[in-house]
């Protein structure tokens, strides 16, 4: 297994998944400059190329990254991981980003011809990352064609995940319904369209939002648009994971979904498949910010056993007492029975343990 690396400085700021960073939050690049390292590592079914920030020497888990179709591993997680509030997990963890297959930015094309891996394949290629910088451990967190092939990688392999953030996600194969609606997508709508469509909401696509516009610019400019146009192939051809409460996950997970998203019945349907007891299930209101997955992020860490004296903001002013139950950002009742009560920064926040709802 070989690799070749290069130690690059991070100063760009991209859109974290489909919304905008909060500038305000965001501190100037020239402080918050960190040194990255990037890898081609060699699998058995081709090469990834990966990015890693931090020790490859850390007692803790890895955080890994799996990012979507329509963006990389810098334009999916950047925004997230450099924001102000993050910083406290960022210094306290090793980040392992992964980019599928050909999708860093700047990848040659693929020539006319060339065999895509599947899901599935590209699921099996995570464990040769993972042995590449010795780590026997991670947490996942995935954004849609993400997040599916971090399952198929969980499920596969249960002793190496200790949880998972799974954004958007859609578990199950494309039924004939959606195949043929797919068709006749390929046939009226450019690739970038389609790509689009997956990644935001009508309302946004219909506002056509500065984010909207520069997803759409950045795709129809990249030079692996061949590339891209065969991960999204792959991603319409997955398989069913067959989920339900006796073939689940093993570790704690977290759903996250947008209100109106493109699979928030998906994400929902994923959620009644899982088990109640180590299950969190949020939606928040679009576009996903960095500030509010921040918090819920450093929860979900808490809950594992990490990071309990970390200070929380928004989410700490409201707690639940419920199973099934919604959180407020600002603390207020809202559609599920809650009870709200002062909490104070270092508490332990509620368990992975509880089924959450949470409107932010």
């Amino acid at each position: 297994m070989t690799t070749e690396m290069q130690e690059i400085a991070i100063t760009e700021e991209k859109p974290l998944l489909t919304g905008q960073a909060d500038a305000a939050k965001v501190r100037d690049a020239g402080v918050h400059t960190r040194i990255m390292h990037e890898h081609t590592v060699e699998t058995p079914h081709g090469v990834l190329h990966v990015t890693l920030h931090g020790s490859r020497t850390s007692r803790r888990p890895a955080i890994l990254t799996f990012h979507d179709v329509g963006l990389d591993s810098k334009s999916c997680f950047d925004p997230l991981f450099k924001f102000e509030e993050m910083q406290e997990i960022v210094k306290n963890f090793t980040l392992i980003h992964i980019n599928a297959p050909g999708q860093e930015e700047g990848a040659p094309a693929y020539p006319p011809g060339y065999q895509y891996p599947s899901m599935e394949t590209i699921a099996e290629m995570i464990p040769a990352v993972l042995q590449f910088f010795n780590f026997r451990t991670v947490i996942g967190v995935g954004v849609g064609a993400g997040a599916y092939v971090l399952s198929k990688f969980t499920l596969a392999n249960p002793d190496a995940v200790e949880g998972l953030v799974l954004v958007n996600i859609d578990t199950d194969a494309r039924g004939w319904l959606d195949w043929a609606a797919q068709k006749l997508s390929s046939v009226t709508s450019s690739l970038t369209e389609q790509i689009l469509c997956h990644l935001f909401s009508q309302e946004e696509l219909s506002s056509n939002t500065d984010v909207v516009q520069f997803h759409r610019e950045r795709i129809n400019k990249a030079s692996n648009l061949v590339n891209i146009e065969l991960f999204w192939k792959s991603y319409n051809g997955r398989r069913d994971l067959s989920l339900d409460r006796n073939y689940t996950f093993k570790c704690p997970v977290m759903l996250v979904v947008g209100d109106q998203a493109p699979y928030e019945e998906a994400a929902v349907e994923c959620n009644s498949k899982l088990d109640p007891t180590t299950t969190s299930f949020l939606k928040v209101r679009l576009p996903l910010s960095p500030a509010k997955l921040t918090e819920a992020f450093k929860y979900f860490i808490q809950g594992m056993g990490y990071m309990a004296s970390s200070c929380m903001t928004r989410l700490s002013r409201s707690r639940t007492t419920s199973l099934s139950s919604s959180y407020s950002m600002d603390g207020s009742r809202s559609r599920s029975r809650t009870l709200s009560q002062g909490s104070q920064g270092g508490q332990m926040p509620p368990s992975p343990s509880q089924t959450m709802e949470v409107s932010c």
